[in-house]
């Protein structure tokens, strides 16, 4: 595929993702879900036409029919699931959320979100059949208090398309928006109006239970028999060091960290405000599962967003005021400890290398790279590429900042570091607005969990800080529309 066919491909797939975040339901969205959904796959074919895993594929003509038959297959048999049944659309889309599947072909070996793209097309196809027949609710969660976020969200879309143009490397950033920005902003357009009741949010909260205690129970048999399912990095790693990390069914300990980190956020969102003793002794009993299985990751990112998630549960359940004192007090306690444990003397740019792993260089390169170009940027996608040209380091292998801000703003440039803050601020103040400090012990399902997604999105911006990871993550994308469609029942709520 051409470059300027592929770059307009990407340009048109983004535009008709974006479209479907701001459109209401109706044709006009049924025609840009569809069209989203029938590009990104073919871009993606198109830019690995001739690498070995297509190769091996298009060698295989039976093998290439079958998968393409089965996908179609198991595409429409969803959407006949979903259109028959609506609520089970936005809990297989939860319950997908952390499966990656091992593709190896070639010999090489990449993990992708198959069964969220696959539910991704069967919620697509459903909705837009229910659109083309008017079958859809109206306009639910694009009005009103939440008008900005999707105008941001959308932006965010199509400027990174536009950014992917003239990026050194095209096919990275093509990828990024074919498996990344495309399905996931699918993903908001199809979550932004479900409403969210007070059944659908428990059935939600546990799928995500449900799954985390299955990853909880593979991470523990990796941890007593030390040896992992995958990834030959970490396992190499575990060899050199006196811990012994695990990651479960994801690739890496960190996104597994993530993950239940999240998960316990939700969880004690709802016991904070419960007063059913059978759920708050089935709540407590998850937390100190959750908390059990997150040790063995030693994912010092994930401990830091749980603690951002739950400061932010404490100043909205008892006071935002002690809160950051506690915040304030803890912050400095940790630094006192650090210059403690390995004096003053040790306290240096290249210590902080060695303790960070390398982060502290992908930090100082990133920023040198905005630097050289700090208003457009390198182009999406395209940190790993110009940190390895521009920089010339090979002391850490470069695969992204570890550092969302530091990555957005290299790649994109102030252009697109104002867009990262926007949608943040943006997020923020159309998840927090209204809500009111000191919540009572009661409450409605809703309000309880509107605390519990901006806790959540809290948690998930900390992680980001050090592990990167925003944009790439639907989970994002997700607490985004749960988030802007309880605001938006709020705001009819108070208003009626």
């Amino acid at each position: 595929m051409s470059d300027l066919l592929a770059g307009a491909g990407v340009l048109v797939a983004a535009g008709a993702a974006a479209a479907a975040i701001l459109l209401p339901p109706g044709r006009l969205r049924a025609a840009a879900l569809l069209a989203a959904l029938a590009l990104f796959p073919v871009l993606i074919l198109g830019d690995q036409w001739d690498s070995r895993q297509i190769a091996d594929l298009r060698a295989d003509t039976v093998r290439l029919i079958s998968l393409f038959s089965l996908a179609v297959i198991g595409a429409l048999l969803l959407a006949a699931i979903f259109d028959r049944w609506p609520f089970a659309m936005p809990l297989a889309i939860v319950a997908a959320l952390p499966f990656r599947i091992p593709l190896e072909s070639g010999g090489d070996t990449a993990n992708l979100l198959v069964p969220l793209y696959l539910v991704i097309a069967g919620a697509a196809i459903a909705t837009a059949g229910k659109d083309w027949r008017g079958r859809s609710a109206g306009p639910f969660a694009t009005a009103g208090a939440t008008r900005w976020l999707p105008r941001v969200l959308a932006a965010v879309v199509v400027l990174y398309a536009l950014q992917a143009l003239y990026s050194p490397d095209f096919s990275k950033s093509l990828q990024n928006v074919c498996f990344f920005f495309v399905p996931f902003a699918m993903v908001y357009a199809l979550l932004r109006d479900v409403r969210w009741d007070r059944e659908l949010l428990t059935w939600a909260l546990g799928v995500v239970a449900v799954e985390a205690l299955v990853f909880i129970a593979i991470g523990s048999v990796e941890w007593a028999t030390r040896s992992l399912i995958w990834n030959d990095l970490v396992m190499r790693s575990n060899e050199f060091h006196t811990y012994f990390r695990v990651n479960s069914v994801f690739w890496d300990p960190n996104v597994y960290g993530r993950y239940l980190a999240l998960v316990a956020v939700l969880a004690m969102a709802a016991l904070l405000w419960t007063r059913d003793r059978r759920a708050f002794a089935l709540l407590t009993a998850l937390i100190a599962l959750l908390w059990i299985g997150l040790l063995p990751t030693f994912s010092q990112s994930s401990f830091a967003a749980l603690l951002g998630g739950l400061a932010v549960l404490a100043a909205l359940r008892w006071s935002w005021r002690w809160t950051l004192a506690g915040v304030a007090a803890g912050a400095v306690a940790g630094v006192l400890v650090v210059v403690a444990a390995g004096g003053v003397s040790t306290i240096s740019p290249n210590q902080i290398n060695i303790d960070t792993s390398g982060r502290a260089n992908l930090v100082s390169g990133g920023l040198r790279l905005f630097a050289d170009r700090p208003v457009y940027g390198y182009g999406s996608g395209s940190f790993p590429k110009a940190y390895r040209e521009q920089i010339k380091s090979r002391k850490v292998p470069v695969s992204v900042s570890h550092t969302e801000p530091i990555t957005v703003a290299a790649e994109q440039g102030a252009i697109g570091f104002a867009a990262y803050i926007a949608l943040i601020v943006v997020a923020l103040w159309t998840m927090a607005r209204g809500l009111a400090w000191n919540a009572s012990a009661t409450g409605p399902a809703g309000r309880i969990a509107r605390v519990a997604v901006l806790a959540a999105f809290v948690a998930l911006l900390v992680h980001t800080m050090a592990y990167a990871g925003f944009y790439e993550d639907p989970i994002t994308w997700v607490l985004l529309a749960v988030g802007a469609s309880l605001a938006a029942a709020s705001v009819v709520r108070d208003a009626t």
